[in-house]
């Protein structure tokens, strides 16, 4: 008998892959958590019955979150994550050597735990000394701090259950406060073919508060319809004028200084959310 697991993105529409295995199964504090095996990607974190990383793709997500902000600040080096209990952002925050400290703010405990576990390579930062890992509420941590952060991303699951404060003008203007006089955030703000609306209230919000907004895209085969979105707002640079000499060799499999610039070239049905 095979077995294959679907995640339903809309009433009408899934993607669906075979599984391996089941490694571990969990109704969290928070959420529904699972870790299975599949045939095509390799382990899979799902909370609450969505895709939130695998193995064989988590790379294209997790540099297009933090290079991109990350080679637009001159000098980053107080970093905060908001969730992101796989690992994945840190991980990559810490490829730069101006970081002096990356404090993630996760709220359920569990999903560190069972990453570190079955997706090592995904949570090999953690114990790293520049980092330092908190258990708890990241919107109220956002609303306890001002002017301490050079960077702040939000590594989010989908706005619902505990994620859904993560996605309101409030917290972006929380963000705002949280960050130095030269700060930039980056939020991942989901997909243009099923969450249109999403983007447009981010991107709306963001530039309300922030002087520089923009929106840039990446394709990740397990998200919801394979294209994905986040949101940047700067208070003073913008990552169309980030020069060729700001950029140096990482590890990476998908970012490059070319596509930091050519992810913010929108297909028009795209560019027309951000009006």
């Amino acid at each position: 008998m095979e077995l294959w697991f679907t995640e339903k993105q809309t009433e009408a529409f899934g993607i669906t892959g075979k599984v391996k295995r089941t490694l571990h199964n969990e109704k969290t504090a928070f959420q529904q958590l699972n870790m299975i095996e599949t045939e095509q990607f390799g382990n899979m974190l799902l909370l609450d019955g969505m895709v939130m990383t695998t193995e064989r793709d988590e790379f294209v997500y997790h540099e297009m979150l933090v290079h991109v902000p990350l080679f637009t600040h001159p000098n980053p080096q107080k970093v905060l994550v908001v969730g992101g209990g796989d690992g994945g952002t840190i991980r990559e925050v810490l490829q730069h050597p101006t970081v002096t400290k990356v404090v993630q703010v996760e709220i359920d405990g569990k999903v560190v735990e069972y990453s570190k576990q079955h997706l090592p390579h995904i949570s090999s930062a953690y114990g790293n000394p520049r980092a330092e890992l908190i258990i708890g509420d990241g919107f109220m941590h956002i609303l306890n701090s001002s002017d301490e952060y050079d960077i702040i991303l939000v590594d989010s699951t989908e706005p619902v259950g505990p994620a859904a404060s993560l996605f309101t003008k409030g917290f972006y203007a929380g963000i705002s406060k949280a960050l130095k006089k030269d700060g930039i955030f980056v939020a991942q703000t989901d997909n243009p073919w099923f969450k249109g609306d999403l983007i447009r209230s981010a991107v709306q919000d963001t530039k309300e508060i922030f002087p520089i907004a923009r929106l840039y895209t990446c394709n990740i085969p397990t998200y919801p319809s394979g294209m994905w979105t986040f949101t940047l707002g700067s208070k003073t640079y913008d990552p169309l004028e980030v020069e060729a000499s700001r950029f140096f060799e990482l590890n990476t499999k998908y970012y490059t200084p070319e596509l930091h610039h050519a992810s913010f070239v929108l297909p028009r049905f795209v560019k027309d959310l951000c009006k």
